[in-house]
């Protein structure tokens, strides 16, 4: 059995859960709920309920080939007291409210999708995110997605938990990937709850950071992989390799540790490519991989993984 745990959010992890999909027996998706905006936002304050938006995105890219439930899924209506509104969003929350919980609300759905994998929330409160940076404290995630010079972020309430299955999985995988997404607000923000990060450091999986393809501004405004790698070392989460683009504006730095560099973006240079994604990954599974090149070194068959998250309506 290989088992594959992606943690973040959003665009970025639905397409590592495309790429893992096609190598790993066993996937499972760690997913922030602390989004506030577009459906997911409206959703929040009407129903009481965690942000759906970045879990919907995790179950369609699970869901079988050629669902049609899928593809409703993603349909948003136009018109009316829903305008706006993902099918799949109003689906969930009446999921996990029949079902009469998060967790098992989503796996419900999940079955009804034919899911080729797990998807968990990082935590089953509803969270605020917040960050502290140049500009002070900001609060909320679309807020802190338009801040820069972000040093840290965290949640309200500080005290959430993850569910005791996150856990399980971090614990059990053979590699957990982190990223791509919008590093704060994505991927971070999944790891902000107590424990994930804990559990990544204390995990006996390979850690692999899957980096972005170009600075998300004004987030990661002028970052580089570096600039990438120090803030996940400051939010407590340290990792075996990195995959990235050297074909992409995100430029390097000085990296002190594995570095596979392909050509990994997709058609339009926007996204990463869930093949190319899923050759790399399971490259780095090999025997004898995690040693196979000096800190910093590139290899020269490899290239680009994905971007920080397409801003979209949740």
């Amino acid at each position: 059995m290989t088992r594959v745990v992606a943690v973040g959010g959003g665009h970025g992890t639905a397409v590592t859960l495309r790429a893992a999909r096609r190598y790993a027996d066993e996937v499972t998706a760690i997913v922030s709920v602390a989004d506030d905006g577009g459906s997911t936002g409206r959703l929040r304050a009407q129903l009481d309920v965690v942000a759906l938006g970045d879990l919907r995105k995790c179950l369609v890219a699970l869901a079988r080939d050629g669902s049609v439930l899928a593809r409703a899924f993603e349909h948003r209506f136009a018109d009316g007291d829903l305008a706006g509104h993902a099918v799949g969003n109003v689906v969930l929350a009446g999921m996990v409210e029949a079902a009469g919980g998060l967790v098992a609300g989503i796996d419900e759905t999940a079955a009804l999708l034919g899911a080729a994998g797990r998807v968990l929330p990082a935590t089953v409160d509803r969270v605020v995110l917040k960050a502290v940076g140049g500009a002070g404290e900001v609060n909320g995630q679309v807020a802190v997605s338009n801040a820069g010079r972000i040093e840290r972020v965290s949640l309200v309430p500080a005290d959430c938990d993850p569910p005791a299955d996150a856990l399980d999985a971090i614990a059990a995988a053979d590699q957990i990937v982190v990223g791509p997404g919008s590093l704060y607000t994505s991927v971070l923000a999944a790891v902000a709850v107590e424990g994930i990060a804990r559990a990544i450091a204390e995990a006996r999986a390979q850690r692999v950071y899957v980096c972005n393809l170009r600075p998300q501004v004004p987030e990661t405004q002028d970052y580089d992989v570096a600039d990438h790698l120090r803030a996940l070392a400051r939010h407590g989460v340290e990792v075996d390799a990195v995959l990235w683009d050297p074909s992409s504006p995100m430029a390097l730095g000085e990296v002190a540790l594995r570095v596979l560099a392909r050509p990994l973006a997709g058609r339009h240079g926007l996204v990463h490519d869930p093949g190319k994604l899923a050759s790399a990954l399971s490259d780095l599974l090999a025997p004898g991989a995690a040693a196979g090149a000096a800190p910093g070194a590139e290899d020269e068959d490899s290239g680009p993984l994905d971007v920080c998250d397409v801003p979209d309506r949740a």
